[in-house]
């Protein structure tokens, strides 16, 4: 025999279930942001330095390659032009922060003119860009 219920079932909404779509959505937006995080230089082959430090302000990149080539940001610019195209860069207020990248085959004689052409333009904040060696 049936028995009736004289009471309708009450609808509930499950928290396991839940929470374990919440926790991949979490995971699933967090894989996301981390394949979107672009290295705004050109791969060079950095020197390792035990006494490096993360630097975690918004940079301006030069990278300066093997072959000699050097580049702001991603754009090649001849070391000639370097000078103009960071001399408006130097008038903003704060003046930017600029992060060297060279390669460790680069000559130390092409750093330093590098880094002259830099403080030339009116920067004079500059970093050199290093792996970690532990």
């Amino acid at each position: 025999m049936k028995v009736s219920r004289d009471y309708p079932k009450k609808a509930r909404i499950e928290m396991i279930p839940l929470m374990d779509v919440i926790f991949l959505l979490l995971v699933a937006f967090i894989m996301m942001t981390m394949s979107m995080t672009v290295a705004r230089g050109i791969p060079v082959e950095l020197p390792a330095s035990a006494a490096a430090e993360v630097e975690k302000r918004s940079l301006v990149t030069v990278s300066l390659l093997r072959d000699g080539t050097l580049y702001l940001e991603r754009e090649a610019v001849p070391l000639s032009l370097l000078r103009e195209h960071l001399s408006p860069l130097a008038r903003r207020e704060p003046p930017p922060r600029i992060l060297l990248s060279g390669d460790k085959e680069v000559s130390y004689d092409r750093v330093l003119s590098v880094i002259d052409e830099i403080r030339k333009a009116g920067i004079t904040a500059i970093s050199l860009e290093t792996k970690w060696k532990p």
